[in-house]
């Protein structure tokens, strides 16, 4: 009788070299470190500023303070009410949507191989030796939050739902009728791409069919999956490309509210 032998621990590759690697390996880890530094600085200087997010003549609302529901916040902006009379500064106006946008970005499948390898180094790169000596995974914390990914899709999902209503009433003029300048069409850009980062999710992709065990008894969501499956794709690029509009899309708003210069009309 055969007896199977336990399996030995694993542990970390032993590496003696700091690298076996030749090319230069850090470029990538180094670029996405400082990408991602500049947009955290700026996001969080913005999200506590508490000025210049709102255009009140052509309602121009930056996604970083929708949805606005502070007492202190200007008339107008508050889409959904203003939920308390006011809040310290300390605490930014968009409260209730900004913890899970961004648990959402944390715990996405791109970004995590992202800041792994860029700040937490586990591992930098292939043939690179690592700084740390153990890893227990995704089973402790704070990497254990990870695991609350699909649960911040479900939420994000009606955040998006709400960046789209701020986009639809962008496009109006000083006389409340329909009009378009050169911020609508930003915030349009912006809302698109929003939509396909959210549904370009891996989580978006299982829930739509990654528990069938037999496509061709749900044909309907067959097509679905395989519609995700291919946006899917370009989750990465959609990844990057977000943080770029978001910032942009922020950065004209607080520029046209704060009277650096007049929003360009294109129709009203």
């Amino acid at each position: 009788m055969t007896q199977l032998s336990e399996a030995p621990p694993r542990t970390r590759a032993q590496i003696s070299e700091r690298t076996l690697r030749k090319d230069p390996w850090w470029r990538t880890p180094a670029v996405v470190a400082a990408l991602l530094t500049i947009w955290v600085l700026y996001a969080t200087v913005r999200v506590f500023t508490g000025h210049w997010y709102w255009v009140p003549a052509y309602h121009y609302l930056t996604p970083f303070y929708s949805p606005c529901v502070s007492g202190e916040c200007v008339p107008g902006s508050s889409s959904l009410g203003q939920w308390i009379p006011a809040l310290p500064p300390v605490i930014p106006y968009a409260f209730v949507s900004l913890p899970f946008v961004l648990g959402f970005r944390l715990s996405c499948y791109y970004y995590r191989g992202a800041y792994y390898k860029a700040f937490w180094r586990a591992p930098t790169a292939c043939a690179v030796r690592e700084p740390h000596a153990s890893y227990s995974g995704e089973t402790r914390l704070p990497l254990i939050l990870h695991n609350l990914h699909r649960f911040f899709f479900y939420v994000v999902v009606l955040i998006s739902i709400l960046n789209t209503w701020d986009m639809v009433q962008a496009f109006r003029g000083k006389d409340g009728s329909f009009g378009i300048g050169l911020g609508s069409l930003i915030m349009l850009v912006n809302v698109v791409l929003l939509w396909g980062y959210t549904l370009s999710c891996h989580s978006c992709r299982h829930i739509t069919g990654g528990r069938l065990k037999n496509f061709s008894s749900h044909p309907v969501r067959y097509w679905i999956w395989t519609k995700i499956s291919r946006l899917n794709q370009r989750h990465m690029q959609l990844a990057w490309t977000t943080l770029g509009t978001l910032m942009l899309t922020d950065l004209y708003i607080m520029l046209v509210a704060s009277g650096a210069f007049s929003d360009p009309r294109i129709f009203n």
